[in-house]
């Protein structure tokens, strides 16, 4: 699901003519919720910058797709994902956000005051601007991904892993990121399928031998998940062998937990025209802060970065943001 829509830089209805008549001048946007949008507005808000933030299609972002979290600093006894959203927004709320539903459809960056249509009916224009449009988690399209979401399927070994421990559980995917997760999730469960649809790994090498040399990690070569089963949680699933192929084999492993590690898409389409992003979308920052290479616009959490993407970090980039975008607007009022 693409939470912000594609890029549209003609700023003209199918008319001809741009029929936009509302408009709103604002200090600071905020596009997107989520931890690194939440922190940005409650930093932005105490800072008397009088923040305007709009959600897009998930308000929340990722973590409301998540039952359990166990590792956020200050929850000794773990909070589900949607109840620390709601306290991340009524604490922006607190503090004077304005927090509204509604998702970015186009922008322009070209000049200040930097422009963005909201729902494509709405202009704000803006003195600064902070992204925080996250990033989305490729699935592989199975109906039971989402029969099971919060059931047994992750997309997070970091975030999740540690329901998992003594158990068996399986990653979908074959590159660096895959390896990753699997190497984590061997430290702590009894055994870990890593489903190869190929017959190799596109890991690096030194993952590769990782990976190879971690004894409770078993490669399901050319192997493709048909669907999962269980009693209201994943308790296996079904994997087609060699599918295609004359030797076309139908699999069944007992596993507690079904990680996606196939990739994520940042959330960036709308602002590439203006931002330099890196070969997947992930927008570029300048080392140590969350400046784009447009001055006053800055972006924070997973929609930047494409390493950590845990919402303890994610929060830490929003603070960045808003900091950065107080002092940039202090020294560059607009005339």
């Amino acid at each position: 699901m693409a939470l912000f829509g594609k890029m549209d830089t003609s700023g003209e209805k199918a008319g001809g003519t741009n029929e936009i008549t509302d408009v709103e001048k604002v200090k600071v946007l905020i596009i997107g919720s989520g931890p690194a949008g939440y922190t940005a507005a409650i930093y932005a808000a105490r800072a008397n910058l009088s923040p305007v933030m709009y959600e897009g299609l998930q308000p929340g972002g990722q973590l409301t797709t998540t039952t359990e979290v166990e590792n956020f600093p200050g929850y000794p006894s773990g909070i589900t994902g949607p109840e620390m959203m709601e306290d991340l927004k009524k604490q922006a709320e607190r503090f004077g956000t304005s927090v509204r539903f509604g998702m970015a459809t186009k922008a322009d960056f070209s000049k200040r005051p930097f422009k963005v249509t909201i729902d494509d009916k709405k202009l704000i224009e803006a003195e600064a601007v902070i992204i925080a449009t996250g990033a989305t988690a490729k699935y592989l399209g199975l109906e039971d991904e989402k029969k099971y979401a919060g059931g047994g399927v992750s997309a997070c070994a970091t975030c999740d892993g540690f329901f998992y421990r003594g158990k068996d559980v399986g990653v979908v995917g074959g590159g660096d990121t895959a390896a990753e997760e699997a190497l984590y999730l061997a430290g702590l469960c009894n055994k870990v399928y890593l489903i190869v649809r190929r017959d190799e790994l596109r890991a690096s090498k030194v993952m590769q031998e990782r990976v190879f040399n971690t004894p409770n990690i078993e490669i399901l070569w050319k192997h493709q998940t048909k669907g999962l089963f269980g009693d209201g949680v994943v308790e296996g699933a079904t994997l087609l062998k060699e599918k295609g192929t004359p030797n076309e084999e139908e699999v069944k492993i007992k596993i507690d937990g079904f990680f996606l590690a196939i990739g994520h898409t940042p959330n960036s389409d709308i602002f590439k025209k203006y931002l330099e992003t890196d070969e997947t979308g992930y927008i570029k920052t300048v080392a140590g802060s969350a400046k784009t290479n447009v001055p006053g616009v800055f972006a924070c959490g997973d929609v930047q970065d494409h390493i950590y993407r845990q919402a303890v970090t994610a929060a830490g980039s929003g603070c960045m943001a808003a900091i950065d975008a107080e002092r940039w607007l202090a020294e560059n009022p607009l005339k």
